[in-house]
């Protein structure tokens, strides 16, 4: 068997297949228009249909009634249940950066501790906001809830 060289390296036969010459005369089959077809919008250049088009039917997005109220001031919070901080050793000050750390928030902003679970620790909380629950939860704990004004 020969030696294999880079210049006689070829696909498979049939697995390559000519491109279609558009444009190049009547012998070839698609000349004149070259297969667009006579007029009409995607015979042009840059004929381009967005996917959205509906052929000039009202499109679906004007069809449909709005609902609802969309509150452009609202805070979106991260929450954090107790039962995440159950493992957190005695006298650890829990704030943002710590949660972070231990990826238990990912995005930046305003966090708030929910009484999801227990808490049997002493802990220094410090989170944007809190529900009363949590709160009663850490302090009967034997820990502190600092509550910080910082919304992002």
């Amino acid at each position: 068997m020969p030696t294999m060289r880079i210049g006689s390296i070829h696909p498979a036969p049939g697995a390559t297949k000519n491109s279609k010459r558009r444009g190049k005369g009547g012998a070839t089959g698609l000349g004149g228009t070259s297969g667009r077809g006579h007029k009409g919008h995607k015979a042009r250049t840059g004929g381009k249909i967005p996917v959205w088009f509906e052929g000039g039917q009202m499109p679906i997005q004007r069809r449909l009634p709005k609902r609802g109220f969309v509150n452009p001031t609202r805070v979106s919070y991260q929450v954090v249940n107790l039962s995440r901080l159950a493992e957190t050793p005695a006298g650890t000050v829990v704030n943002g950066d710590w949660l972070r750390e231990r990826k238990l928030v990912r995005r930046p902003g305003p966090i708030k501790l929910l009484a999801g679970g227990e808490i049997k620790v002493a802990l220094t909380i410090q989170v944007e906001a809190a529900s009363e629950a949590a709160k009663k939860a850490v302090e009967t704990a034997g820990g502190r809830l600092e509550i910080t004004n910082s919304k992002g």
